[in-house]
């Protein structure tokens, strides 16, 4: 199993250390443990003081499933139940309440703005900074600090970019196949893990955050191969399985909600026939069932990363970051 040490020695720095372990705990302030054997800790050298300041996190949503702005929600309420900020405010792109109108009344000195996103991609990179101010539609580049009157908004990175998310899809991963073992669980080095993300023709910066966590992972050699497949770009989803070097299969959907994407989307493109996920959905059974045969191959699906409680430390990190 794997033990990863998160800590903010700094508030601006963060330190991420693995090693094998044959048994350990995972710890995080607020909450127990969601994935056996990996050890998350945030720690920061001072306590956090941003009662001068807001919090705005930002998001996709759709009007077409309401499962895609829980866990903006949700990171939202746990945030307020701490009491740091003097404000926690939640805006969606693509739903009510919007982006348009979610600074409309904020007071607060200081405006951090979240985006609850995985990539620096098209939205993050041009549609959120055009329209919180930071740039112009033709600008090139932008500085994610800015005044307003008596206000300093500051736009932070997005959660997806963040060094932690390498243990979160590890933990996924992990996670799913000994939840569901039958009829063995296999070794990571008798399995392929498939990273799974939306990508666009928009921006190329879409993909790069995938791609980035697919060299990292390989490059631990824990698992036989590990690939990246898109909804929107080549390879696709369904490519999954002549990519895969081997009998199984663990696809992790690299996005923030379990959404329209990673409940429907996904599992259709992975073989599942369209009456029988629209069956599921219905009955409020998961998707997918794990494990599931399909092409000679054993496949394990996993939940999306960014429904963990985890992300709200990860909110906070780049709060800290943006602030000094």
């Amino acid at each position: 199993m794997t033990e990863t040490t998160i800590r903010a020695n700094k508030p601006n720095k963060l330190t991420l250390h693995g090693r094998q372990r044959k048994r350990c705990l995972f710890f995080l302030p607020t909450w127990p443990s969601a994935w056996p054997g990996v050890h998350f800790r945030f720690a920061t050298a001072m306590p956090d003081d941003f009662s001068d300041s807001a919090l705005v996190l930002v998001a996709h949503g759709s009007t077409l499933n309401a499962d895609s702005a829980k866990p903006a929600h949700q990171h939202a309420e746990e945030l307020r139940s701490r009491r740091l900020f003097a404000e926690v405010r939640v805006g969606f792109l693509k739903q009510q309440p919007g982006v348009d109108g979610v600074l409309r009344g904020v007071t607060a000195r200081r405006v951090f703005i979240v985006p609850l996103f995985i990539s620096e991609g098209y939205f993050t990179g041009k549609i959120l900074p055009a329209e919180f101010g930071f740039r112009a539609n033709d600008d090139k580049s932008f500085e994610r600090v800015r005044q307003d009157g008596g206000q300093s908004l500051h736009y932070c990175e997005p959660v997806g970019t963040h060094a932690s998310m390498t243990a979160a899809l590890l933990a996924r991963a992990g996670g799913v196949v000994e939840q569901h073992p039958f009829p063995h669980a296999p070794k990571p080095g008798e399995t392929t893990l498939i990273i799974a993300g939306h990508g666009t023709a928009k921006n190329e910066n879409s993909r790069k955050a995938i791609e980035q966590q697919v060299a990292l992972i390989g490059a631990r050699r824990e698992y036989a191969d590990v690939q990246a497949v898109f909804l929107e770009e080549e390879p696709r989803v369904e490519s999954c399985y002549e990519l895969a070097t081997t009998r199984n299969i663990v696809v992790v959907p690299f996005f923030i909600s379990d959404g329209l994407h990673s409940r429907e989307d996904i599992p259709m493109k992975l073989g599942e026939p369209e009456k029988r996920v629209q069956q599921r959905l219905t009955d409020g059974k998961p998707t997918w069932v794990n494990p599931t045969e399909r092409h000679g191959k054993r496949v394990w699906y996993s939940a999306s990363i960014g429904t963990e409680p985890f992300i709200a430390e990860v909110i906070l990190e780049r709060v800290r970051e943006a602030a000094v």
